[in-house]
């Protein structure tokens, strides 16, 4: 390996599909090759400048760092977000792994987020000016409830895009193509909430809800959660919630918190915690 040369160049169009087999075969195999090609080409419209950054031996990858990127309109302000998306190289080239993140990150004008770190990664972005989000996730138990009456629960495409208002609507259409993201609606007379969550697994198991964005009457979420529970176990065959209060602004009852809750990162200087979310990103693309 001493007298290789090591090439870095960004992910462009072109790259995709190599970068979606490399991911395949050294990241995830759960994950195919087409389901990665999605995470570096997101359904949404934004001007990304590259799909990450990867490192080459000649024609083979040895190694990337998928992006994902969005405009986002945030307290009235357009911020441009990189997401974080997706971290391999091969062991004999981990020397090189800074190269990657040295580009990402050193790209400008880009507020940082990166939601899914693994193992010594957490303490790599701290190092390199990350802060850790407050995760607080109580594990809840999703229980068949009782109708309520005059609400209404449904993840019915055809409702969602009608109900749906303003910001609320433009995140589903962005969304709605997106494979890890699942929606549902609730209503109420006039009033409506909106939860958009991810199936994730744990110990192999894949049989959590994990909210990723409430939106419309919070209120109402909150009032709905036993019928939204026992939606997400009948309709959607999650048996618990993976509950993080900063997302749905409430915490379900019968639950209990997580002891270690899994780490989610951002690093900016003019984007508060309280104004990270989980959309636009991997957690929204791809199931692992």
């Amino acid at each position: 390996m001493d007298s290789e040369t090591v090439d870095m160049r960004a992910i462009t169009d072109a790259d995709v599909g190599r970068v979606a087999a490399f991911f395949t075969s050294e990241l995830n195999p759960r994950v195919t090759p087409d389901e990665w090609a999605i995470l570096l080409s997101p359904p949404w419209t934004t001007s990304a400048p590259n799909h990450g950054f990867q490192l080459l031996v000649g024609d083979r990858i040895v190694g990337a760092y998928a992006a994902v990127y969005s405009e986002r309109i945030i307290r009235g302000e357009s911020l441009r977000i990189c997401n974080l998306a997706a971290f391999c190289v091969l062991d004999e080239y981990r020397a090189h792994s800074f190269r990657l993140m040295r580009a990402i990150l050193g790209q400008k004008g880009f507020e940082f987020t990166d939601l899914s770190p693994s193992g010594n990664v957490v303490a790599l972005n701290e190092r390199l000016g990350f802060v850790q989000l407050d995760t607080t996730t109580r594990l809840v138990v999703n229980l068949p409830g009782l109708p309520q009456r005059g609400l209404t629960v449904t993840s019915d495409p055809a409702r969602l895009a009608s109900v749906l208002q303003g910001d609320d609507a433009r995140i589903y259409a962005d969304h709605r193509l997106a494979p890890a993201a699942h929606h549902l609606l609730v209503t109420s007379g006039d009033a409506y909430g909106y939860v958009m969550f991810r199936r994730d697994r744990r110990k192999g198991l894949p049989l959590f809800a994990t909210p990723l964005f409430a939106g419309g009457d919070l209120a109402l979420v909150e009032r709905a959660w036993p019928s939204i529970a026992g939606h997400l176990l009948v309709r959607h065959g999650a048996p618990a919630t993976l509950a993080e209060h900063r997302v749905l602004g409430f915490t379900p009852r019968r639950g209990v918190e997580l002891a270690s809750p899994r780490a989610k990162m951002f690093r900016s200087k003019t984007m508060p915690a309280a104004d990270v979310d989980y959309l636009y990103s991997e957690m929204t693309l791809v199931e692992w």
